[in-house]
């Protein structure tokens, strides 16, 4: 009993050491799976389409924001988004960002639901981005 009150702040150091393996072991086990990542995504390709919709483009951290307010409301991704660090998810929105891009590039109709009359000009800038990141991709 005395070594404890004598050495109480190694007890307290091991007890905060275990607590913060104990914390890394359940955000480790709470990472989203592969099958979650891709639902994710798909809903996040979504968001960036409806964040250009509404920001239009040119402002693109406003959009970021947007969708990542987006995706902590939604209930079934509220774990997801305490565990999931702010720059993984910018990396997934980047990611879905793309998959937009060429849905917008690709589809007439989609492209006028987000841009309505400037849907063709829109486009265009568009065609020029998404041609640069391919290129990035590719060298």
């Amino acid at each position: 009993m005395n070594w404890m009150v004598e050495n109480w702040y190694l007890i307290v150091a091991a007890a905060a050491v275990l607590a913060l393996a104990g914390f890394g072991c359940y955000k480790f086990a709470g990472l989203p799976t592969e099958d979650q990542v891709a639902r994710i995504m798909e809903w996040l390709v979504w968001a960036c389409i409806e964040a250009e919709r509404n920001l239009q483009s040119g402002t693109g951290q406003l959009k970021l924001r947007q969708v990542y307010d987006m995706f902590c409301n939604v209930p079934a991704f509220s774990a997801v988004a305490k565990m999931v660090s702010f720059e993984v998810f910018s990396d997934w929105v980047s990611e879905a960002l793309a998959v937009a891009k060429e849905m917008l590039v690709k589809n007439q109709s989609l492209a006028r639901y987000v841009y309505g009359d400037d849907a063709e000009r829109e486009v265009e800038k568009l065609r020029k981005q998404v041609a640069d990141f391919q290129d990035l991709k590719e060298g």
